[in-house]
């Protein structure tokens, strides 16, 4: 579900701050999805983003009462995500760095099983989200709130607290570093080349 007019959205934010449980979950509703895509694209663990998902929905609806209209609310509901992850990546380091990518690799991944047509759309994915956990942290999160949500350089550079520039300094080198590591990847070259590995 797309999120709300700003109009319809400021409704429900006033309407949840005062108990309103289903304004409540018409904003969960509304951003459920890009919030987790968000997360998991960032982790490239579906536990922990659905973890840090909820966490970031109670907090925000306890918060609401905080809630400056002049801002959108899904960055502001990303900034504290975005603050979550960072605090559970830092408590939990070492897991995340190993066994990001190999949590997700099965027997069917290994470059050496068959590649079938219909599963050539879940292949790139699949390469695409390894290689995104091979980039930095800043450049993992401006790809995935440029490309993924959408989102424009200015908000991004206020989300990240970062100037313009280097917001596009990280896009532009996170997109270099993403198509080295996709085209090292032995499922992705063979897939690109129509060969079954």
């Amino acid at each position: 579900m797309a999120a709300y007019p700003k109009n319809d959205e400021a409704r429900l934010i006033r309407l949840a701050a005062a108990g309103d449980r289903a304004a409540a979950g018409a904003l969960i509703q509304a951003h459920q999805h890009s919030l987790f895509a968000y997360l998991l694209r960032m982790s490239g663990r579906p536990d922990m983003a659905e973890d840090i998902a909820q966490e970031a929905f109670v907090r925000v609806l306890s918060n609401l009462d905080r809630f400056d209209p002049r801002f959108r609310f899904s960055t502001w509901l990303f900034t504290i995500a975005r603050r979550l992850y960072v605090n559970a990546n830092q408590k939990l380091r070492p897991a995340y760095d190993t066994d990001a990518v190999s949590a997700r690799r099965s027997a069917d991944d290994a470059p050496e099983a068959p590649v079938d047509r219909a599963d050539g759309g879940a292949l790139v994915r699949g390469c695409l989200d390894d290689a995104l956990q091979g980039l930095s942290e800043d450049q993992r999160e401006v790809i995935v709130l440029f490309h993924q949500l959408d989102w424009p350089i200015s908000v991004i550079a206020a989300h990240m607290d970062m100037p313009e520039g280097t917001v596009k300094s990280h896009l532009h080198r996170g997109r270099q570093r993403l198509r080295e590591l996709m085209t090292r990847d032995a499922r992705f070259a063979a897939h690109e080349s129509g060969v079954r590995p």
